[in-house]
């Protein structure tokens, strides 16, 4: 091989590994450029989900954006955004102020219990039924704190007695006793009420609220829960000093066994009653 053809060969290597360095630069580069952009898109998400995530913990929850809302009072109501609800013979001369919370056991207990005596008190015109619901077992303090620290079960109940309501008095009390019955009332812990589709279930159970689309488009659609957080508002700010449920009080006293308890037998229930009624 001549110098000359040697000499050539040399700057012939020289040049095409020149264009292999550039070649690797520029594919180097391009890499850098599209790693930069893609950690950009990525800080850009993330900030924009942590963004997302803030606004959305900040928001409202559904019950606390219902206080704001119009109230809807269900038929069968009288009173101040239509939170008394009285039921019983218009005959009758007293009235018998019931208390309960729809998750309270006890509550549970007396209407398993005692709930075909107040039936039969009703139906002989003996007296007339005030029902107070609460909600306080939801963790609720309406005015002062967040609404349903502690569930939402007690106040999604509520509307959808309210829904009973709407239909007759008697659907109410009828559903009011499957919602406390053995087979459908819930442990105090587990807050199975919230579900809308459970309470159309346990009103499946009531002749007149069985696939009745009325009641169930008004379970599904909230139509009566700032009725309920009027309900609630009701029972905290009540003048007979009520702070438990059950409580039953006519004539402004309160109905309680020697030991301070509530009547929660049938011979506890009429013995207290049956005096009541003769003051």
């Amino acid at each position: 091989m001549s110098k000359r053809n040697s000499q050539a060969a040399k700057t012939a290597a020289r040049e095409r590994l020149r264009l292999e360095r550039e070649r690797q630069a520029k594919r180097a580069k391009v890499k850098r450029q599209v790693i930069v952009a893609c950690s950009v898109v990525g800080v850009l998400a993330l900030a924009g989900g942590i963004g997302y995530a803030v606004v959305q913990a900040n928001k409202p929850g559904h019950w606390e954006a219902v206080k704001d809302e119009k109230i809807v009072a269900p038929a069968n109501t009288t009173g101040t955004d239509g939170t008394a609800v009285v039921i019983g013979k218009s005959t009758a001369k007293k009235t018998l102020k019931v208390y309960e919370d729809p998750r309270c056991p006890v509550c549970a207990t007396f209407e398993q219990t005692v709930g075909s005596t107040v039936d039969k008190y009703l139906d002989e015109g003996k007296f007339k039924v005030q029902f107070i619901g609460g909600t306080f077992l939801d963790g609720d303090a309406l005015g002062k704190d967040k609404v349903g620290t502690n569930g939402e079960g007690s106040k999604n109940a509520m509307s959808a007695m309210g829904a009973a309501l709407n239909v007759s008095p008697e659907a109410f009390l009828d559903y009011k006793a499957a919602l406390y019955s053995a087979k459908h009332h819930p442990e105090e812990s587990d807050d199975k009420f919230k579900s809308d589709d459970y309470l159309i279930e346990v009103a499946d159970t009531i002749p007149a609220l069985k696939n009745n689309k009325t009641f169930q488009n008004a379970v599904t659609s909230g139509k009566f829960d700032a009725w309920a957080l009027a309900m609630s508002k009701t029972f905290d700010t009540n003048k007979d000093k009520v702070t438990g449920t059950p409580s039953f009080v006519m004539d402004g006293k309160m109905l309680s066994t020697p030991d301070g308890n509530p009547p929660l037998t049938v011979a506890d229930f009429t013995s207290l009653v049956d005096a009541a009624l003769k003051a």
